[in-house]
């Protein structure tokens, strides 16, 4: 059983040694398992907080008048919150140790211990059902200490996996990211007057027989597909090198015919200078000749 710890607020010195007297002949620690562990000689309000802090009973010893009942009064609300419980025990008038007697003071101090355990009884039962909601609580605290412990646990496991899950997720995106890369690389079918336009928009746009006609040359076949008056390729750069080779081609052809073009004509002014003089009487031979377009070339 815990031990009761008693204090005892008297006005002065002397009340202490009056108040010692009376405790001699009690045996309160063998019979009540109470312990006066401080008699306090003080009216000071703030050196009796400091030395009642704690207690499970305080007793405020005051003489029987006025002045000491309005000095019970200011400590007992003064102190009321700092201890388990305060009673107020009343010592005779005149009370100095010669003349004191020490049995009615003992008498009074078992009195104010009496009523102390008297009112401890009657709120006994509000304690004891405070006393249970505690216990109830208690068990409730601990039901969810214990679904505390296991639901972080479970939260443990899920932060695993989510991690796991999330380098999944990363590494699928990154792998995702490089294969819209490559599509982007790679050519939709596009129409060849728009492919065209967009390289070299001041020409005209040649035949699809001519892109076709380079593709094989070009060794693209399979590669490079024309058709319908569309041009599609596995990669988009393809597309720009046919346009660009065609174009190319073509402007080395036209090159080549303007020579051929200024050739033919010096020729036939040439021809026309050294043309010989017809003279009367004179018949000219007419030589036809057939010439191919190619033999202009």
């Amino acid at each position: 059983m815990a031990i009761v710890d008693v204090r005892i607020l008297v006005e002065g010195a002397s009340d202490v040694e009056v108040v010692s007297k009376a405790l001699q002949g009690l045996a309160l620690g063998s019979e009540y398992n109470i312990t006066i562990s401080a008699i306090i000689p003080t009216t000071n309000v703030e050196i009796a907080k400091s030395a009642a802090a704690g207690a499970d009973l305080l007793i405020i010893a005051t003489d029987a008048d006025r002045v000491g009942r309005e000095l019970a009064e200011r400590l007992f609300n003064e102190l009321g919150e700092m201890v388990g419980h305060i009673e107020r025990m009343k010592l005779p008038l005149g009370h100095d140790l010669e003349h004191v007697d020490v049995e009615l003071v003992r008498k009074e101090l078992k009195n104010t211990l009496v009523r102390a355990g008297l009112k401890s009884l009657q709120v006994l039962p509000e304690y004891m059902e405070l006393r249970k909601q505690l216990l109830d609580i208690k068990g409730k605290y601990d039901q969810l200490a214990n679904d505390y412990e296991s639901l972080y646990k479970e939260h443990e496991e899920l932060q695993k996996k989510y991690e796991e899950l999330h380098a999944e997720y990363v590494r699928l995106r990154n792998e995702n990211e490089g294969l819209r890369e490559l599509l982007d690389k790679k050519s939709r079918p596009v129409k060849i007057e728009e492919a065209w336009t967009n390289l070299f928009p001041a020409e005209p746009v040649p035949d699809e027989k001519i892109f076709a006609i380079a593709v094989e040359k070009l060794g693209l076949a399979g590669k490079v597909i024309v058709g319908q008056g569309y041009v599609f390729a596995e990669d988009r750069e393809l597309v720009e090198e046919l346009m660009k080779t065609v174009y190319l081609s073509l402007a080395i052809k036209e090159g080549l015919e303007g020579k051929a073009d200024e050739a033919e004509t010096g020729e036939e002014q040439e021809d026309k200078k050294t043309e010989p003089t017809e003279k009367p009487g004179e018949e000219l031979e007419i030589i036809e000749a057939e010439l191919k377009p190619d033999e202009l070339l």
